[in-house]
């Protein structure tokens, strides 16, 4: 008797074969080549003048320049309560436009009561989910850091990590936590060496690294079947709903 062969698509009859792309090996050898340097957002969850998250994020920014990175950081002052102010507000195009700029992006939080700065988690709402059909964080690289008044701990560097997902960034392996950080950091504000310190260098390193392999395929890795089946109108209606 001869065997009947099934392919996989027939067997699965919920697919739609139209929008169906089976993952190759070729297609994520090809890299579009990025002239430029890998472009990172670094975002600090303080207003106070002597603000160890800024600082920790201003050592983060050396570094990343040291390897090879071209850096900005967003200043938070005068940036209004998530749907306080109208999208016009200059600090919040400010913010929009440095998200959508970067490639990549640092969050340093203070931890507060257990969790990330509210000044931390408003700069994170300002930012949109999407943009009509588009996710402006989509395919982003991210990493987070935090520091800490008392021994170390690691419940903001937790929730930035459940917020990064749910901004489908691709958040780096390694993270930061620094204790009591006041013990940290010189009058000038720059790191003293400490293994903390060295745990930096290794998350800039970490980020560097996997922005440049992820910046070009970006695209590729965070296109989706779901999406491929909706129409572009579909999507951004679906993306917008406003909750009740």
């Amino acid at each position: 008797m001869n065997e009947i062969t099934v392919s996989p698509v027939d067997s699965l009859p919920n697919l739609d074969a139209g929008s169906l792309r089976l993952p190759r090996a070729t297609d994520v050898e090809e890299k579009t080549a990025l002239p430029h340097k890998p472009r990172i957002l670094l975002l600090y969850g303080s207003l106070r003048e002597k603000s160890y998250s800024r600082f920790l994020a201003l050592e983060a920014q050396r570094l990343l320049e040291l390897f090879g990175c071209e850096t900005r950081i967003f200043d938070p002052h005068g940036l209004p309560l998530p749907d306080g102010a109208p999208e016009i507000d200059p600090k919040v195009r400010e913010l929009r436009e440095l998200a959508a700029w970067s490639e990549g992006q640092v969050w340093c939080s203070p931890e507060r009561h257990g969790a990330m700065s509210g000044i931390m988690k408003a700069q994170i709402d300002w930012i949109p989910l999407s943009v009509g059909a588009l996710r402006p964080t989509q395919g982003k690289t991210l990493a987070v850091m935090q520091v800490c008044g008392g021994s170390q701990s690691f419940n903001a560097v937790n929730q930035m990590r459940v917020l990064g997902r749910w901004m489908r960034m691709f958040t780096i392996p390694n993270q930061s936590s620094v204790a009591k950080a006041f013990n940290e950091f010189d009058e000038a504000g720059r790191m003293k060496p400490s293994s903390y310190y060295d745990r930096v260098v290794d998350v800039m390193e970490e980020l560097t690294k996997f922005t440049l392999l992820l910046r070009g395929r970006a695209p590729y890795l965070v296109d989706r079947y779901s999406e491929r089946k909706e129409s572009a109108e579909e999507l951004s209606q679906r993306v917008n709903q406003r909750s009740i």
